[in-house]
């Protein structure tokens, strides 16, 4: 079964919506964003035969390399499907294998978001591995993630808390704290908030119109079908000290982007930000808060162990997932560009700190 090009984004985030778990970087707006540098959007669809229903769908970024005339391919946090169906799971690994060959590329790239020791995980492990695909050494997002369960409610929530958290919540809001709902206009003062947090925990800051057409993008008035973000900012006597941008689609809320300045701290102004975030996914009618990043093995080693722990002190669950994985087009140019990749992000990563120096910052890759 081929698969179709969804050309039109209404269909396009109301197809990702059929299907199990819809992702926020798979949606069409995503795919708009990553074209701020160079990235191509196909986006595939498998349909059932006679109903016309969604079975697996695919928005494929592709991107040329500099002065060569050979790319690479990457489905972020996809395919999605139904990973328990080994046919669908064919279909839709064959259906991505033959699009990345028609573009030109050294290989394509996926990571979706399945439990390595489910059974559809070990599943899903062999078969990519009979059809040739490899454990990538590039991970475009993080492997693993916290997830939080919004649908007991507000009291299950703080009464799932670390005693600390829900005491700074409460301290927060004693000391004069307020957490409001930003609109466009906030955004100049979240990314001053945010390139403060750049220089200070070492990650790279784009401009801020990169920022700024990314957030607007998601933050404009949306139907049902489309993907969300709120700005929360932070606030003691009306300065903004703290701020994150919550991203919604289907039944799941992700935090993204989050900063926090160097002013009030010790009024924990970011336990409260977090704490107004889950309530907001909630009242838009999310059950599942995304944090967003966990280390690659919870161990104190792991550079990511104090932001696992800043996490799992508001309930978060531990949620491991297969990582990234490739599928060489090129075999030829595909180990000379995975030998030299590394060394290009070890030289990055020597320049600038790997994990926040506060946990409680956040900042999206890829």
């Amino acid at each position: 079964m081929n698969p179709q090009t969804i050309t039109e984004r209404a269909a396009w985030n109301r197809a990702l919506l059929a299907l199990p778990t819809p992702h926020l970087l798979q949606t069409w707006e995503w795919g708009m964003v990553k074209a701020q540098t160079g990235w191509i959007a196909q986006r595939l669809l498998w349909t059932q035969q006679g109903s016309g229903a969604p079975v697996a769908a695919a928005s494929l970024l592709a991107r040329r390399i500099s002065r060569l005339p050979w790319g690479v391919a990457y489905v972020p946090k996809g395919p999605l499907l139904a990973w328990d169906d080994p046919d669908v799971v064919d279909l839709a690994l064959a259906g991505v294998e033959a699009a990345a060959r028609q573009r030109r590329v050294i290989f394509v790239k996926i990571d979706p978001d399945v439990d390595p020791a489910s059974p559809a995980g070990r599943q899903l492990v062999a078969s990519l591995r009979r059809r040739g695909w490899q454990p990538s050494a590039e991970q475009i997002q993080f492997r693993n993630t916290a997830l939080l369960d919004l649908a007991a409610g507000e009291e299950a929530l703080l009464a799932g808390m670390k005693p600390k958290w829900r005491y700074n919540i409460r301290l927060a809001e004693r000391r004069g704290v307020q957490v409001r709902l930003g609109a466009p206009a906030d955004l100049p003062a979240f990314y001053a908030l945010y390139a403060e947090t750049g220089r200070r925990d070492g990650f790279i800051v784009r401009p801020f119109d990169y920022y700024q057409q990314t957030w607007l993008r998601f933050m404009q008035p949306a139907d049902g079908e489309a993907p969300w973000a709120s700005l929360l900012l932070a606030e003691v006597e009306g300065d903004a000290v703290a701020g994150l941008i919550l991203f919604g689609f289907g039944a799941t809320a992700w935090y993204l982007y989050g900063a926090s300045s160097e002013r009030q701290r010790n009024l924990m102004p970011n336990h409260l930000l977090q704490w107004e975030a889950m309530r907001l996914a909630d009242a838009r009618g999310c059950s599942t808060y995304d944090l967003w990043g966990a280390p690659d093995v919870l161990e104190e080693s792991d550079a990511m162990w104090g932001v696992w722990r800043f996490k799992e002190g508001f309930g978060a669950q531990f949620a491991p997932h297969i990582g990234a994985w490739d599928f060489p087009i090129n075999r030829l140019l595909y180990p000379l560009y995975t030998d030299a990749m590394p060394r290009v992000l070890d030289l990055m990563r020597s320049r600038h700190r790997q994990a926040p120096t506060r946990p409680e910052d956040q900042a999206a890759h890829g």
